[in-house]
């Protein structure tokens, strides 16, 4: 292995933080190659791993991948495995250590491919040298990851050993810890480093053990947050290259030296608990920040500027507790409300961000977020909001919105018990993306559903600057005739403040798709979904996240989305369904449904759409979500005529059907007329002489009146799950969702 030879790398991290650490990979002088969930994949020299290990302050893991390989059974990795030269990473009488993940359709549990991939590795050695390691989890030599996912195999080494957020200075923590990683996220997506370097402060008012602080400072004051650490995995690995390695740690050392010599901002913590500041005040030390960063204990009714050495600007940046029962819910608001009076009180201009596992605590704040991340603590879905505390006169953009009328307050207060029973629901459940409201109240007759961003822009757009926001798309429902036109017009007004005021958010962040009535001498064409609005504001999209996919929305451009909400826990049922199978995909849209069967495990896919529009959408999912374009297939065409074609030509059979036509098109593209009440048995028999035996058809759609047809009933064997797979969003509306799953009769 030599000094310039490139190798593949893959750096792994929290959920949420993959945006960030591309980044940082980017300015550490490695490549980034492809983005997936909780992980960067990346290229470079072996210098360039062992910066990544030393200087990342944001990932998890550095690995070095070794293979790359499509696999069958067990027999496929042993032999992949075995054909490795693990003679030069290891020798025959050191310590080796095995960590699987994934399954196929034969390697069903990973304890059983972590037994086999040890066994390669051992069996090898053994024929090599006659001798065999030891199989041991503690200190190992070696540290092996594989990792399988839809019968694509990899093989690295981790070179890290332990986790690389275990920086080493936190011996003592407090009741809730924050990870180092992720409190290192926190400050950046804060823009902490561009604040220091103003010479402004960071205070947390609840720092607990300190956590935010020291990253802090690590920053300021340019050092490694690897320096702590005693070892990592690399060190005993044969191919390691010390004298490398031994420069690039004596340069961080010079740059640590230089940072701590010169006059750090103030950072400063405080905390009502006494005992947790004892913790603080150890692991402050332990890093060697003693002179840098201070703590105090004071309660958050006194939380105050410092006044031995003011400053005028700065970040107010804490990890607040918000209580996992009721009770303690309850008694935490007046916290958070204190926490408000005294950030508007004494810190006018001061950037603020509270990071909590329940946003509706940190509304409690009273102040207004400019924006939000969506990041996790563990496995507690939570977010970053930031807000910029106004200061006295200010009537620019930040100022507080002006009281809503008495209706509009009605329509908020329902909007505030939906987010305190269907928003804790989506929470709950890892949904991002949620019907709120649904003509709850006769006279305010219009949908609204929420969207959540997640990082990364869309290419083309101008996502970029509304990363990790909240967006709302309210769609107003036909008014009856006999409401005058400005009335409707004027409760739509009001509903639109009221989703602002209520979920915090410009009127930038809104979408509305109104229901105008056309006069007679207007003339013109219904709109086609397919085409641009002539409102639209310009290329907006932005992606959202949905379970393990991440999907592009477009609230603006056009008539749809390119998520259908309703069909969540449909897509969600496909991913079960499709684990090693052939999926096919009719009136595929965005393909949105591809991307759930795909990641669930299908094999190959063919999405079938006429739109051009929906199959450029449909690629740009595809690549965000990693998936092959040769196993799976766009194919702009005319639904019907394919169908026909497939038939003729005796195409392949698919193991997994999934059939959602419009309920009604009379497409210029199309030949003839698509009417799904008349036309579904026929659709639903020529969908039947695809599917492979033992193979299912998911068929779905819209329309309200709609009842299948008594031959279909009687060819095959039907279930209808339309209630089983309609979530809670969308219970006040259950007629418009048809769900049917079609076997062959046995």
């Amino acid at each position: 292995m030599t000094e310039s030879q490139q190798l593949d790398f893959t750096a792994t991290c929290p959920k949420g933080l993959e945006p960030l650490l591309a980044q940082e990979l980017g300015e550490l002088g490695g490549v980034v190659t492809r983005e997936q969930p909780a992980a960067i994949h990346f290229s470079g020299t072996l210098a360039v791993a062992y910066r990544a290990c030393l200087w990342s302050r944001l990932a998890n893991r550095i690995l070095l991948r070794l293979a790359h390989e499509k696999i069958a059974d067990a027999e496929d990795l042993y032999r992949v495995v075995a054909a490795l030269p693990w003679e030069a990473h290891i020798s025959p009488s050191g310590k080796l250590w095995v960590q699987f993940s994934g399954t196929n359709r034969e390697i069903r549990n990973s304890q059983f491919g972590a037994q086999k991939a040890k066994d390669a590795i051992v069996d090898r050695l053994r024929q090599q040298s006659g001798t065999r390691p030891l199989v041991e989890r503690d200190n190992p030599d070696l540290s092996v990851v594989l990792r399988l996912h839809r019968d694509q195999l990899d093989v690295s080494i981790d070179l890290s050993g332990e986790s690389l957020h275990r920086r080493g200075y936190r011996t003592h923590i407090g009741a809730a810890p924050l990870k180092e990683n992720l409190a290192a996220a926190l400050l950046l997506r804060c823009g902490w480093p561009e604040i220091a370097a103003e010479g402004g402060a960071l205070l947390d008012p609840m720092c607990g053990s300190g956590t935010i602080l020291i990253e802090g400072a690590l920053m300021a004051a340019d050092c490694a947050p690897g320096l702590l650490r005693e070892s990592f995995g690399f060190e005993r690995w044969l191919n390691h290259q010390n004298d490398i390695w031994l420069e690039l740690r004596e340069e961080a050392l010079e740059r640590r030296a230089a940072g701590l010599a010169r006059q750090l901002p103030e950072i400063r913590g405080y905390d009502g608990d006494a005992k947790v500041l004892f913790a603080a005040e150890a692991n402050i030390r332990r890093a060697g920040l003693e002179k840098h960063v201070r703590v105090s204990c004071r309660p958050v009714a006194a939380f105050k500027i410092p006044s031995h050495r003011p400053v005028e600007r700065g970040l107010v940046l804490t990890n607040p507790p918000y209580g996992e029962r009721l009770g303690e819910q309850e008694a935490l608001r007046e916290t958070y409300a204190e926490l408000g009076r005294q950030l508007k009180q004494e810190f006018p201009g001061w950037l603020v961000g509270i990071f909590t596992g329940n946003p509706e605590l940190g509304f409690s704040t009273g102040l207004r977020s400019h924006k939000q991340y969506q990041l996790f603590n563990g496995s507690i879905p939570s977010q970053l909001l930031l807000f910029r505390v106004r200061e006295q006169g200010d009537e620019g953009a930040g100022r507080e919105p002006r009281a809503l009328s008495e209706e509009a307050q009605m329509v908020a207060n329902r909007l505030r018990k939906n987010l305190r029973t269907t928003g804790k629901w989506a929470a709950r459940n890892d949904i991002t993306c949620y019907r709120l409201y649904d003509a709850d109240l006769p006279e305010y007759a219009a949908a609204v559903d929420i969207y959540r961003s997640v990082e990364g822009s869309v290419e083309g757009s101008l996502a970029g600057s509304l990363e990790g926001s909240v967006f709302a798309h309210v769609q107003e429902y036909r008014p009856p005739a006999k409401i005058d036109e400005n009335k409707a017009r004027g409760r739509l007004r009001d509903l639109v403040r009221a989703v602002c005021a209520v979920l915090e958010v410009p009127m930038a962040n809104v979408s509305i798709k109104e229901r105008r009535r056309l006069s007679h001498k207007a003339g013109g064409n219904k709109p086609s979904q397919y085409q641009k609005r002539g409102d639209a504001r310009g290329e907006r999209s932005f992606w959202v996240r949905e379970y393990a996919a991440e999907l592009e929305v477009d609230l603006w451009t056009y008539l749809d989305t390119g998520v259908f909400l309703d069909h969540r826990p449909v897509r969600k049922y496909l991913h079960k369904l499709a684990n090693g199978k052939k999926f096919l995909n009719l009136f595929c849209y965005t393909a949105t449904a591809t991307v759930q069967a795909a990641l669930g495990g299908a094999t190959q896919s063919t999405s079938v759409d006429m739109s051009k529009t929906y199959q450029a959408w449909a690629a740009r999912n595809f690549r965000r979500n990693g998936l092959d374009a040769y196993s799976h297939q766009l194919v702009e065409a005319d639904c019907l005529q394919w169908l026909t074609s497939a038939q003729q030509n005796r195409r392949s059979h698919y193991d997994l059907i999934f059939l959602d036509p419009p309920s009604f098109s009379n497409s210029a593209k199309m030949h003839g007329v698509l009417d799904i009440q008349r036309d579904h048995a026929d659709l639903i028999r020529q969908c039947m002489v695809l599917l492979a035996p033992g193979g299912a058809l998911v068929f779905s759609n819209n329309l309200r009146t709609f009842k299948m047809d008594a031959a279909v009933l009687e060819a095959f064997q039907v279930q209808n799950l339309s209630g089983e797979l309609l979530d809670r969003d969308f219970h006040r509306n259950p007629k418009i969702h048809n769900v049917w799953r079609i076997e062959a009769k046995e």
